[in-house]
C-alpha cells in the first residue's frame, strides 16, 4: 500500500555509508552486515543518527545492485574500515511511503514510477529507500514502513535533441 505521493525539495543530508556492488540475489546478504558495520562505526565515533537507515541505489541494472547502505548523521563521520562519509543530495524528489513487507517493494516502485510519469515528471537515474519501521519495531510486516524517494529530472535543464548541434 502506497501513501499519496508528493513532490518536494530535500536538503542535503550528511551520511555514513558503505558502497556495495553485488549481484541482485546477494543484496540481502550484503545490506544487513553493511548497516551493522555503519551503525558500529557511527556509535564508536559518538555520532547520533539523524534518521532511519537507508539504501541509495546509484545505478539501475537488473543484474547488479550498485548502492550505498547508510545512516543519516548529525556530524561528519571519519572514514573507518569500509565506512566513509557521504551525502543524500539536495534535490527535487517524488516521495511516498510503502506499507508492507519487502516482497512488495518491487510492485510499490512500479506503481510509484507510473504515478511519477503520469504526473508529467521524469525520474532521475537513482533512488533511495529509508526503512522507517521494520521487524525491529513489530513482527507484523503489515506495519512496516519504507519511505521511497526518486529524484526528478528538471525538464528546464534537460538536453534538447538539437542542443548537441550548436
Amino acid at each position: 500500500m502506497l501513501e499519496t505521493p508528493q513532490i518536494m525539495q530535500t536538503a542535503a543530508q550528511p551520511t555514513a555509508i558503505i558502497r556495495l556492488t553485488v549481484p541482485r540475489e546477494e543484496i540481502r546478504n550484503a545490506a544487513g552486515p553493511g548497516i551493522r558495520e555503519v551503525r558500529a562505526v557511527v556509535a564508536a565515533q559518538g555520532i547520533t543518527p539523524a534518521g532511519p537507515w537507508f539504501m541509495h541505489h546509484l545505478r539501475m541494472d537488473p543484474e547488479i545492485f550498485d548502492f550505498e547502505v547508510g545512516l543519516p548523521v548529525t556530524a561528519p563521520v571519519a572514514p573507518a574500515g569500509r565506512v566513509e562519509p557521504g551525502q543524500l543530495p539536495a534535490t527535487t524528489v517524488a516521495r511516498t511511503v510503502y506499507q508492507g513487507s519487502p516482497e512488495g517493494l518491487s510492485d510499490a516502485w512500479r506503481e510509484f514510477v507510473a504515478w511519477i510519469e503520469a504526473t508529467g515528471h521524469t525520474p532521475g537515474p537513482d533512488l533511495w529507500e529509508c526503512y522507517v519501521l521494520g521487524p525491529e519495531s513489530n513482527p507484523d510486516p503489515a506495519t512496516w514502513r519504507t519511505e521511497l524517494n526518486r529524484p526528478l529530472i528538471d525538464q528546464s535543464q534537460a538536453l534538447l535533441p538539437w542542443d548537441g548541434l550548436r
